[in-house]
This record gives C-alpha cells, structure tokens and sequence, in this order.
C-alpha cells in the first residue's frame, strides 16, 4: 500500500509513518515548518518529505491520503485555501482516512494495547512502560509522542503482542472530533492525569471528562484502567460508569493500590502497603515518580513483576526534550548550564521547573539560580487562557524570560505580579540577549516549548561562549 500522510512532522503523525515504513508500506508525506527530532527521523528512514500542502501531490496517487488533525477546511485571507491538497482530494472524491484511524485497522487490531493517558506525562509514562516490557523480555511495539533516549526512535512495530501507545486526548482530523485515543481499543489504560487543556476544542474540564469517558468504555470487563487516585476530575470520571478493573496509584491508605515511600530518586514500591520493588534512578520530581508507578501497575497487567519493573526503571534514559542537557558552558566561578525540555502548559512548567529546584537542593546547591526561557506556543497558551497562572508556574525560578511573538494577548501585564523577575521580548535575539546579560556561574538555564523554539537552544549556547571568551 502507497500512504500519503498529510501532517507528516507531527510527532504522532510521524510516529504512525514509521510504523507503515517499518509494516512494508510506501510512504510520503507532506508538511510545512518542520522542527527536529521528528524531521531527523524521517529522514533517517528514508520517507520522502514534500514541503507545504501543493494540490500537484493528488498525482501522486496514493491507495489512501492520512490525514492528520494540522489539517483543516480554513481559507487564507485572499479567500484561497490553506491546505489545497485536502481540497483536491474531497474535490475528486480520493480515499482519505484519519492517522488514528488507519493505525487501529492496520496495527493495532489483534494487540494488547496499553494506552497511556493524561494532560501532563504521556510522553515520559508511556516511554517508561515500553522500556519496563522491553526488558521483560516482552518486545513491544510502541508509538511515543518523542523520542526515548533508550529506543532512539519514537515508533516501532514490535515482536510481542503487546503495544504501549500514547493516548491524546486532541481530536482526530477536521471530519471526526472524537479524541484521538477512542480508537485504539486499549486492554490497559492509563489515567495519568486530567487538567483542562485544549481550549481551542473544549469549553471547560467537563468536556474533556467526558472524553476520558468515552475511553474507558472502550476498555473490556478484563481490562484494566490504572488510575490517578489524587485527581478529582479522574473520580468523576469514573463515576459516569466503569466496567474494568480499577488500580489505583499514588495517595489513600496503607491498602489503596499503588504508592512510593522515600524520596523522588530512591524509593520503596508499595502495593497494598506492601513493598514489591524499589526504585533508585536518575529521575527527579513527584511527577515522575507518580509516573513510574503508573507504568509498574500497568506493566503488571501483562505479566510484568513489580520488583522487575522497578529495576527496569533504574536504567531509563528519559526522553528528548525532558530536562535534556544541551549543554554547558564553562565560566569562571562554575558553568552555566542549558537544557530543554517540553513544557508548555502552566502546571507542567511549574512541575519541571520545582523538580529541577529539588533536585539542585538535595545536591546542597541552594544558592544556584534557575532562569525560565519560555513561549506560550501550545493552543492554548496562545489564547491566553492561562495566562494568569504563569507566575504561579515560575515560582520556582528566580528569572524568567517569555517569548512573545505570535501573541494576542499581553504577557507583559500577566507577568507583571513578578516583577523585575519577569521579562519578555518579542524576536528570539533580543530574548537571548536579555538572558546572556543576566546569566552568571551556577545557573540552570531551562527552555521551555512545545515547538522548535527558534533554535534558542544554540543561539543561547553560542552567545554564552562568546561573552565568556577572553
């Protein structure tokens, strides 16, 4: 089969290409302002990339267009259409199919799936889970919205019946609003989480709830649904019906499900008050930790012991852009280090930001600063919706630098309660150029996105080693 994947660079998209390259399939695809790693990956294997979405691609006749949810009906302001490709194929009626729905008909069927959900850590869960059953000897096939260090890839088919997939809650396509992750049938599901989000596609919290709950009726009466025991909105969400097996982690009694004991890097795994494994890592924060229990109980579930996952767990790598060094520069005094990561909804720049804190002050460097270069790109931090939560999620740091280009709303006035702590500009080079000038030895440097961030990354590296040139 020739597939044409319109929305190739998405990370799922482009998760979902290398599965059908992997399955024998011919694949292109097309997309516009591609960013690493995915492009890299691409390339890598060999799919040939188009860029934009020009209606000349309809001659390449494929057996079917996938479609991914980049794609919309919308028209430029000359009245043309922004994606004339999908044009010309409602227009001469071509086979056409969303990326979800092409994945459960052509990889998923027959699997045991073990789908991973939540608004914060589906990437870094999922990748832990793969990582669990792959040295248990499971041989899984995966799709991760990232890259894991440990796999180096964000997809593959697998060898054993299971596939761990990271379950989006975001729609489908443009002609199917169903979230993404009701087509994937899972036996294991994992509700990591639930905050609202999205605010391009839903009204408020109970709207997506309601899509959670479209989930778990997917799951059969032998399934399991591994679920968040400190999140409200998950028990509502329960209480709309449930038909599976229930495991619970993270918060209640000596005799509720699944817990930790000690502190984020080092720590007992209990169940049911009972210690079944024990985890020392590399890892820092309670959101991974409360991560880590998620995978053990769902890894479980296949047949996976408990002390084994938490030893599996000991030797994971993370995944790119999670607190991922990019680097260091020398300065007299100590280094200034640079990392990126993927954060861009406010309780997940706020979690990145208090567990790079604790971990400084559990290695007795209280007096190292964190600064925060970010840029509200997600949907909705672009609507502003939350934009009276950032200073809440900057507490952690002591200087914080926002990207503003592309913004309707004022970020200067909602950080305003920060004071001299907050700064922001609106090109990449003055927003470096603020964050060199203030940059001295010891600082933990932390860029935040969910985009390709301007390459700021570089740019801030190169400028670091040039001021701290003789």
């Amino acid at each position: 089969m020739h597939i044409h994947i319109l929305g190739i660079c998405g990370t799922f998209m482009g998760g979902l290409a290398a599965l059908a390259r992997e399955a024998g399939h011919r694949v292109t695809g097309c997309d516009a302002g591609v960013y690493p790693p995915m492009s890299d990956q691409l390339r890598s294997l060999g799919i040939d990339l188009i860029e934009g979405f020009g209606a000349d691609q309809l001659a390449l006749s494929p057996d079917v267009f996938v479609v991914g949810n980049v794609v919309s009906r919308a028209r430029l302001p000359d009245g043309t259409s922004k994606f004339p490709l999908m044009e010309a194929i409602l227009d001469a009626g071509k086979p056409y199919t969303s990326g979800p729905q092409w994945l459960a008909e052509h990889v998923l069927l027959g699997r045991h799936v073990l789908a991973v959900a939540g608004t914060h850590g589906k990437t870094t869960t999922t990748s832990m889970l793969a990582w669990v059953l792959e040295k248990a000897g499971k041989a899984p096939g995966f799709l991760i919205g990232g890259v894991p260090l440990d796999f180096g890839v964000s997809a593959r088919l697998g060898e054993g019946p299971a596939f761990v997939i990271e379950a989006d809650e975001y729609d489908t396509a443009f002609f199917d609003k169903r979230s993404k992750f009701v087509h994937y049938r899972p036996r294991t599901a994992v509700l990591n989480n639930l905050e609202f989000d999205h605010a391009d596609i839903f009204d408020d919290l109970a709207a997506i709830e309601r899509q959670f709950h479209h989930l778990v009726r997917t799951v059969p009466s032998t399934g399991r649904l591994v679920v968040n025991a400190t999140e409200e909105s998950l028990q509502r969400v329960l209480a709309q019906g449930c038909w599976s097996e229930v495991a619970r982690f993270g918060a209640g009694g000596p005799n509720s499900g699944w817990q930790a004991r000690g502190s984020h890097d080092d720590f007992d795994v209990l169940h049911q008050g009972e210690a079944v494994g024990r985890v020392e890592w590399e890892l820092s924060g309670l959101h991974n930790q409360m991560n880590a229990l998620a995978a053990i109980a769902a890894a479980e579930h296949v047949g996976v012991a408990p002390a084994d996952a938490a030893r599996a767990l000991g030797s994971f790598r993370n995944v790119r852009r999670r607190m991922e060094l990019r680097g260091t520069v020398e300065r007299s005094g100590g280094a200034i280090t640079v990392y990126d990561d993927f954060a861009h909804h406010p309780t997940a720049i706020r979690t990145t930001l208090d567990g790079l804190r604790k971990k400084l002050d559990a290695a007795g460097k209280q007096g190292e600063r964190i600064l925060a270069a970010f840029e509200p790109r997600s949907n909705t931090m672009k609507l502003g919706v939350m934009a009276a939560q950032l200073p809440w999620s900057l507490e952690s740091a002591d200087l914080s630098f926002c990207h503003t280009a592309g913004l309707d709303w004022d970020a200067a006035a909602a950080l305003a309660p920060m004071g001299k702590r907050a700064q922001v500009a609106g090109a990449i080079e003055p927003l470096v150029a603020r964050i060199v000038a203030a940059a001295r030895p010891g600082d933990h440097i932390v860029c935040m996105s969910n985009g390709g961030f301007g390459g700021v990354h570089e740019k801030l590296l190169a400028a670091l080693r040039a001021a701290a040139a003789p």
